[in-house]
């Protein structure tokens, strides 16, 4: 009996620990056979639907209304979180109602959005014009940043010098 026990807390311990960055309602509500492509191809037919879109964030301005952030779509993995990958299927503009913490919020931020799609709107980063899908937040995650540690090692360049000014080739230790 006390192993069924144990075994029945340790499950619930675990899945407690790996919910989806979304909430059950919003999932439910989100249209599972939509693809980010598809959305892209042409918004306007999906109009008012329900999407769960995850990315990083490119760039992010405050508006009278709320926000605008323009994301780097990524595909999510099992929970929601974008994926690490160089692979995307282009850019989108979410809109909040609430203006959102441009310190927390900044770019290269990875975000998961349960929203509604509102169509098409032309914008001009870099003046440059591209026309992005446009949706609506509904409930938005802002992933916390991953600390860089020896448990996540990185490749390092040992002859990049950022801590000093640059040194001339008769300075260098080498």
């Amino acid at each position: 009996m006390n192993h069924v026990f144990i075994f029945s807390a340790l499950v619930l311990m675990l899945a407690q620990g790996c919910t989806y960055a979304i909430s059950r309602d919003m999932v439910d509500q989100a249209d599972k056979a939509l693809t980010f492509e598809m959305l892209q191809a042409d918004p306007a037919s999906y109009k008012g639907k329900t999407i769960i879109l995850g990315g990083v964030i490119a760039h992010i301005t405050d508006t009278k209304k709320g926000t605008m952030l323009e994301v780097i779509q990524k595909p999510l993995d099992l929970w929601g979180k974008p994926k690490r990958t160089d692979r995307t299927g282009g850019r989108f503009l979410l809109i909040t109602s609430v203006h959102l913490n441009t310190l927390l919020f900044t770019p290269d931020r990875e975000i998961t959005v349960a929203c509604e799609i509102a169509g098409m709107r032309d914008y001009f980063p870099d003046e440059l014009e591209y026309s992005y899908p446009v949706v609506l937040s509904k409930e938005l995650k802002l992933w916390p940043l991953e600390r860089q540690g020896w448990e996540k090692p990185q490749w390092v360049d040992p002859l990049d010098r950022p801590a000093g000014p640059p040194q001339s080739p008769s300075q260098r230790s080498w």
